[in-house]
């Protein structure tokens, strides 16, 4: 096995040069994520792998943690193959969401480096288009680009005005309905899905996640579960992240269902997600307009004659005011951080000013 089976390439080995690492060290990639350890693709095959003790004090002191996905430096130690990763390389894109039960600016990440993410959601009764508005931001936040796949096209009756209503709501966003049972409309997705290519797979639990990987991999990879009746959710099937490679050479990653997305932070992806009602706010008479009740709104005057859905516009406020809050809860964080910073460094200071004295006299 050689690198380019996980997507290396001229780009990566241009970026592996500029990091000028050690040449006792290589490249690997991050293919499985289990906690403690990594599964790692390396030059000559999968191997096991940890966070070296060094690398690890450094991201204590401050960094983001590698995950599935990430290009990272290793080192193999004589007569072991357990690899000790020393670092990671910059990331072209990072998915990220809130950690639950946690400070803001803690994000958790879902995987990195990947090229297009597949948004799933089913065509059953849990389909949820203002759901499926908070992935887009996520997405969007992300670096990769969204598609979104519509899954259990086979248990829609009505899958057009879905399909439509789903494509209203994700305005310049590629939508395609699939069912693997009947193995149809994979045609669709072979251009996200060339040698090299990485693809994320994500969504919530019971949408299809685990059925699609085992339907594009052309075998059972991916143990799967019925959903529920009375509700069409699902319990987790996914446990954990990992990376697997395509009959088409692409590679593809898997992650867990998600019970709730918690948004970790706006990086233009609620402007992306309510593209259309950017455009309509260019229209209003104020520039600081909040489409609540000011005259001359745009924004309300196309939700008053239908061109934009009252619910989109709702959502649009209720998911604004979150990332609003986080963002002044994370800069407040970060203040009380660095007040906390400088208090101990004075300490420290005075300290030494006093061993100073004392030793001088």
């Amino acid at each position: 096995m050689n690198m380019t089976t996980y997507g290396w390439n001229e780009e990566w080995h241009r970026r592996w040069q500029e990091g000028r690492w050690p040449e006792e060290l290589e490249p690997a990639r991050i293919i499985g994520d289990f906690g403690s350890e990594f599964e790692l693709a390396a030059e000559g095959g999968e191997y096991r792998g940890s966070l070296s003790g060094k690398y690890r004090h450094r991201l204590e002191a401050g960094g983001d943690y590698p995950g599935i996905g990430d290009w990272v430096a290793v080192r193999r130690p004589a007569g072991s193959r357990l690899l000790q990763i020393e670092g990671a390389l910059p990331r072209n894109s990072a998915i990220l969401r809130q950690a639950a039960g946690t400070v803001v600016s803690q994000g958790q990440l879902i995987a990195a480096n990947v090229d297009t993410l597949f948004l799933v959601a089913a065509l059953n009764d849990d389909f949820n288009v203002r759901r499926m508005e908070r992935y887009l931001i996520m997405a969007w936040n992300s670096g990769a680009m969204p598609v979104i796949l519509l899954t259990k096209a086979d248990l829609c009756e009505d899958r057009e005005r879905r399909i439509g209503e789903m494509e209203s709501a994700a305005p310049g966003v590629p939508v395609h309905a699939v069912s693997a049972l009947r193995d149809d409309g994979r045609e669709q997705l072979e251009s996200y899905l060339g040698p090299g290519r990485t693809v994320a797979l994500t969504g919530s639990s019971g949408c299809g996640k685990s059925t699609v990987v085992n339907w594009l991999c052309g075998r059972e990879l991916q143990r799967t579960q019925e959903v529920r009746e009375d509700d069409s959710r699902g319990r987790h099937t996914t446990t954990h992240r990992e990376l697997f490679v395509l009959p088409s050479g692409a590679v593809l990653v898997d992650t867990p269902g998600m019970r709730e997305l918690q948004l970790r932070d706006d990086e233009g992806g609620l402007e992306q997600a309510f593209a259309d009602i950017g455009l309509l706010a260019a229209s209003c008479r104020y520039a600081d307009c909040r489409h609540e009740r000011e005259e001359g709104c745009a924004v309300l005057e196309a939700a008053a004659d239908g061109r934009l859905e009252e619910k989109r516009l709702l959502n649009f406020r209720k998911t604004q005011r979150e990332l609003l809050y986080q963002s002044a809860k994370e800069q407040k964080n970060k203040r009380k951080a660095g007040a906390a910073s400088v208090k101990s460094g004075s300490r420290n200071a005075g300290r030494q000013s006093w061993r100073r004295d004392w030793e001088e006299n």
